[in-house]
């Protein structure tokens, strides 16, 4: 059986890294599950996952043409219950909440329209706040 994108073969462990784990495939070639696919969660320390001698179902996710097998375990897993999705909130809304998901729906003009807008609105509260502490204090200077 030669290893083909997208098969699913056992394995078994023969050196970890930092950065991953090389697994021995059947007819003796050995490919690497890098550490972002051993877990559906974030690994830190590959260590807490997979030892020497492990045996393991992997998928191959890329045969390159110098001979490199990418694998991974993540992959190999038929996720039966995909990871949940986050509950909306159903409260009450921030208004800046609003606008930033109305965004997505704006054209560009109306972008700038906007940009210009608040851009304006910053300039002048800014120009009100710097202008009242100019002078103020004790007689002016001539």
């Amino acid at each position: 059986m030669s290893i083909e994108v997208g098969s699913k073969v056992q394995g078994k462990v023969t050196g970890i890294t930092n950065f991953g784990a090389f697994v021995e495939l059947p007819e003796g070639s050995t490919g690497l599950v890098h550490i972002s696919e051993v877990a559906d969660n974030y690994v830190k320390d590959i260590n807490e996952h997979l030892k020497v001698g492990d045996q393991v179902e992997v998928k191959v996710i890329n045969v390159e043409k110098d001979g490199k097998i990418g694998l991974s375990i993540k992959k190999a897993k038929e996720n039966p219950n995909p990871q949940p999705q986050r509950p909306r909130h159903n409260g009450p809304r921030n208004n800046r909440n609003d606008q930033r998901n109305n965004i997505k729906t704006e054209s560009f003009e109306q972008k700038m329209n906007r940009f210009l807008k608040d851009s304006e609105d910053r300039l002048s509260s800014l120009k009100r706040n710097t202008e009242s502490k100019r002078g103020g204090r004790g007689a002016r200077r001539g």
